[in-house]
């Protein structure tokens, strides 16, 4: 089966870190992104050597190019209280400690969410907590990418501004990135479905993050419609984003690189990620690692369209 160098999804740990890679290989992903133990759970075990071991030894065999992680939507950087943030920053310490050992690339997080606070004072308590970890995690070379968010209540990162902030006024932006999420964009009011808002929305991530620092991107369609502020994700094509954002992206020279994976529904599995990942692929010409085409001008017509967890996420992901 045919690999497709930066396309894939977002695979199942069950049974063990290296299962998520087979998976992966399963349907020709050349990108995954893992959870690197219950992200619904603060506690977790120490990750063994052998574990280490065969995770490396499985990524070799399988020979998938980018793998990533996604921090447990537990953790809130921005929260106030001094206790829930010392938890936070030594959960999210964890877990690059771990994606380092794994030689992961990036750890996606959420930025989190103010909880009332206020948009400054929220973003300078990310900001302290970004400082805190990778004081701690010197000299590693697993990135952070800063997940932009559907926007609702005090969820910080809705607008390419906001994550700019972040980054410019961390100690170490060399460790920051972003992960741009496709639903997440839309629901937060970029109306990327139209050739005029794509580049829009492309000019301002590089004016205020810069396209360099894109790390990853989530593809997922979106549920519910412009602005809502619902992160919410359907099938790709089958929402009120449709088809054209996704070739418009796939076909983008800048983002060629850049590993994009699925955040879609999961039932039925594994049939939801095959058929996704099809749709996906059929957007793409046959020369696309080589393609010059422009940005914008591909692509097939979409259709008409204490935690920050239950404030700014929904998901099924394991």
């Amino acid at each position: 089966m045919r690999t497709y160098d930066e396309i894939g999804a977002h695979m199942s740990i069950a049974g063990g870190l290296a299962l998520a890679l087979e998976r992966g290989q399963a349907l020709a992903c050349g990108a995954v992104q893992v959870f690197l133990k219950n992200h619904r759970q603060w506690a977790a075990r120490p990750m063994a050597d052998d574990d280490v071991r065969l995770f490396r030894a499985t990524r070799r065999a399988t020979g998938i190019r980018h793998v990533f992680a996604h921090a447990s939507y537990l953790v809130n950087l921005a929260t106030p209280g001094p206790a829930p943030w010392r938890q936070a920053v030594d959960a999210f310490t964890d877990e690059l400690e771990r994606a380092e050992a794994l030689g992961l690339a990036s750890v996606v997080i959420h930025p989190g969410s103010h909880m009332g606070l206020g948009v400054e004072a929220g973003l300078d308590r990310v900001v302290a907590a970004l400082d805190e970890v990778t004081a701690r995690t010197a000299g590693y070379r697993v990135k952070i990418a800063l997940e932009n968010t559907a926007g609702a209540g005090g969820c910080l990162g809705k607008s390419f501004a906001e994550l700019g902030a972040m980054i410019r006024r961390a100690r170490r932006p060399e460790r920051l990135g972003v992960c741009i999420d496709t639903c997440h964009l839309f629901a937060a009011g970029y109306d990327i479905r139209t050739d005029e808002g794509w580049r829009r929305a492309t000019a301002e991530c590089a004016r205020e993050v810069g396209l360099g620092r894109v790390l990853a991107f989530h593809l997922n369609d979106a549920k519910a419609g412009l602005g809502s502020g619902l992160d919410r994700h359907e099938h790709i094509g089958r929402g009120f984003l449709g088809l054209r954002p996704f070739g418009w992206l796939l076909n983008d020279s800048r983002f060629r690189r850049v590993p994009k994976v699925l955040e879609t529904p999961k039932e039925p599995e594994p049939l939801a990620d095959r058929r996704n990942l099809a749709a996906l692929r059929r957007l793409r010409p046959v020369s696309a690692p080589t393609s010059r085409r422009r940005a914008g001008t591909a692509g097939a017509p979409g259709r008409a369209s204490t935690s920050a967890r239950s404030a700014c996420t929904r998901s099924g992901r394991t």
